[in-house]
């Protein structure tokens, strides 16, 4: 006979599952097998005004006001040319390499991903421009596909990152600068990892690179790239120096863009009006996830899981590395059915204790579940940035898979290395004294 503190959370899961199987929209899913849950614990009535009260609170905040400033910013951007500025800067450093066409699409992928915030956006962007060229260039479509899609994911790891602001909320208050400067190294290892994997694959496949490249032309493209590039450092630079907060910064960046695209020439003014409703919609809809993923989070913790799921870990090994281990399995599982904005909200509350309890720093478990979590992002059912990927290049997932494979493997080594090497991810907040031992 089943335990009754079991049916909960058999309730939660079975109907989460039900409910996205049969093509519910994922905050939907979220609201309905929330609710379902909690009715089981109190009365039909309170449960609804309960989960409605979650979901209101949970927007109260004000660092969630970065989110939409950053997203438009990154809408700006992808329609105000930067996407093309950053690719030939990209080919000038290293085009002429084997494979170069590819390492092309990662660093501007990177470059771009960053500056955006979307890997949705640097996706569709990097897509559009380099995925014909590797193509033109005896690229088969499918690898030049899977290269665009992993590598777009790095972006939410290097800041500024929306979803490393999601995880602030969530963990409870990890300072936001703290985690920006944790998610550079893991985020430009995890890129040369990629690099590293598509040279060799360029070499067993015999793709060569047709780019010529000196350093005059790279210091030409650096110059045309600057106003772009220095964006960044005026968001890092200003967040980590303590001159302006995150949520000041999203709002500069908007103006720096706006301003920016203005000077390129690649926006008119009517054009704006149509950016402004793509970011209002991408807004909604993120906003709309965390709310219901909040909810999720408290009937969660309501109905004890966390203390649950802790205290089974802790019986089950005592051992350190094991109990990581387990976790990042867990959550790579859950990143193949889950999108990367709920599973952050609602996987936080659970392991972040846990992780704490062992001598793990939030800000290292922060950069470890995100980019563990866009690796799901590269896989099917729900993989956003899969779908973007795979629909930009015209092809499908099943054909993708197979070159996707072995960039996914490089992701999950360099996943496993920011877990069991915590210098890698708290070294840069160490140096601006952003994190004490």
């Amino acid at each position: 006979m089943i335990h009754m503190e079991i049916f909960p959370v058999l309730i939660l899961i079975i109907s989460f599952f039900v409910l996205t199987f049969f093509g519910t929209p994922i905050a939907w899913g979220i609201a309905i097998s929330s609710t379902l849950t909690i009715i089981f614990s109190i009365p039909f009535l309170p449960s609804l005004t309960t989960i409605a009260q979650q979901m209101a609170t949970s927007l109260d905040s004000f660092s969630l006001i970065a989110i939409p400033f950053f997203i438009l910013s990154g809408k700006i951007m992808t329609y105000g040319g930067i996407a093309k500025r950053l690719i030939d800067f990209a080919k000038s450093i290293i085009g002429a390499l084997p494979g170069g066409l590819a390492l092309i699409n990662i660093v501007s992928s990177m470059l771009m991903g960053a500056i955006a915030g979307s890997a949705m956006a640097s996706a569709s962007a990097m897509g559009s421009i380099i995925g014909p060229e590797m193509e033109k260039e005896g690229y088969p479509k499918e690898y030049g596909a899977a290269v665009n899609i992993t590598s777009a994911t790095i972006g939410l790891v290097i800041p500024p990152s929306n979803i490393l602001i999601v995880y602030s909320l969530a963990s409870g208050g990890v300072s936001v600068a703290a985690l920006f400067l944790a998610g550079y190294i893991p985020g430009i290892l995890t890129g040369i990892f990629l690099m590293i994997v598509s040279i060799f694959i360029a070499k067993t496949k015999g793709y060569k690179s047709t780019v010529k490249t000196s350093l005059l032309l790279i210091f030409k493209k650096f110059i045309i790239a600057f106003p772009s590039l220095f964006l960044l450092f005026i968001i890092i630079g200003g967040i980590v120096s303590g001159f302006f907060t995150a949520t000041e910064a999203s709002g500069i960046a908007v103006l720096y863009t706006f301003l920016l695209a203005f000077i390129y020439k690649e926006i008119k003014f009517k054009d704006f009006s149509k950016i402004l409703l793509e970011a209002s919609i991408t807004s909604s809809i993120v906003m709309l996830l965390i709310a219901t993923s909040m909810s999720m989070s408290w009937v969660i913790s309501f109905e004890n899981i966390p203390q649950e799921l802790s205290n089974f870990l802790v019986n089950l090994s005592d051992n350190k590395l094991i109990i990581l281990i387990i976790i990042n399995l867990f959550i790579l599982f859950v990143g193949i059915f889950m999108d990367i904005t709920p599973a952050v909200l609602i996987f936080t509350p659970i392991f972040l204790p846990i992780v704490e309890s062992i001598g793990i720093d939030p800000i290292q478990f922060g950069i470890m579940l995100v980019l563990n979590l866009c690796i799901g992002l590269c896989t099917p059912p729900v993989g956003s940035v899969l779908f973007v990927g795979v629909g930009v290049a015209g092809t499908s997932i099943e054909k993708v898979f197979k070159p996707l494979f072995p960039l996914l493997i490089s992701m999950i080594f360099s996943l496993f290395l920011i877990t069991f090497f915590p210098k890698i991810t708290l070294w840069l907040p160490e140096i601006f004294n952003l994190y004490n031992p």
